[in-house]
């Protein structure tokens, strides 16, 4: 059924399935059914291919697009098998792939990826979201209009853990998804303050918003890259270049204690 409105971004129709489907027959004679538990990484390749190397990664079910192909893999990490599969940059192409592993199989998924702050945090610091403000295109389409889209409360506390267990300090917050980088300008910056946002990336509502609507486990990881807390000047630092590591490392533990 069609929810119509006055704004084109805020119609949506409920139905399940789109004309084009999540699950596809990739071509090949290698099954494409992934594990359950998944990594979503928003993480150098370099990092993600040497981990899939180590760990003897086998390819599955590759999405394609015109730019740039996405290759998941199944790793068998400390006995358990994963899927580990770097994510676009950007809600739409995220939301894509998510999309597109659910429909492979995958029904646990723990992202991990940087973000921009909006007050003083040091760079490097771990973020658990608890909260996303919508302020994007595609979580309008899976889920009815709202201000925020909660984060499941089983994967924050398993993340929790995780960052508990291995002894990393960590902050909670509601985190600012916006599609468009260059319009976060100085008075939208201390709206967002106030309505409690410490933090500003581009996917985490619209991949709660899939995982909600294909009824899955979602729970995200951010480390903190650039600074926006200072309005009269962007601060890039290194853009969180020394966590990538350290981020991979939580969040398979992390999926792994799922």
């Amino acid at each position: 059924m069609i929810s119509k409105d006055k704004f084109p971004i805020l119609e949506r129709d409920d139905c399940e399935n789109g004309i084009i489907l999540t699950k596809f027959d990739d071509g090949t004679n290698i099954s494409t059914k992934l594990p359950e538990k998944a990594v979503f990484l928003f993480l150098k390749e370099e990092v993600i291919n040497n981990f899939v190397e180590k760990n003897g990664g086998i390819p599955l079910a590759l999405f394609k697009t015109v730019s740039k192909n996405y290759q998941p893999y199944v790793v068998k990490y400390k006995g358990q098998e994963i899927c580990v599969c770097q994510a676009g940059v950007g809600s739409a192409v995220s939301a894509k792939i998510l999309d597109y592993l659910i429909g492979h199989g995958v029904k646990k998924v723990v992202a991990c990826g940087s973000c921009g702050v909006l007050e003083h945090i040091e760079e490097g610091a771990f973020i658990v979201p608890t909260k996303a403000l919508r302020d994007e295109g595609v979580s309008y389409k899976y889920l009815p209009p709202s201000r925020f889209v909660e984060l499941d409360a089983e994967a924050i506390s398993v993340i929790k853990k995780t960052f508990e267990e291995l002894k990393i300090p960590y902050q909670e917050c509601a985190t600012w998804t916006t599609d468009s980088m260059y319009r976060e300008t100085a008075d939208m910056v201390e709206y967002r303050k106030q309505e409690g946002c410490k933090v500003v990336e581009m996917e985490c509502a619209s991949l709660a918003s899939v995982a909600r609507f294909r009824k899955i486990k979602f729970g995200q990881i951010l480390f903190t890259a650039d600074s926006l807390a200072n309005a009269e000047k962007h601060d890039a630092r290194n853009w969180g270049a020394d966590s990538h590591d350290t981020a991979l490392e939580i969040c398979l533990e992390a999926i792994l204690n799922f």
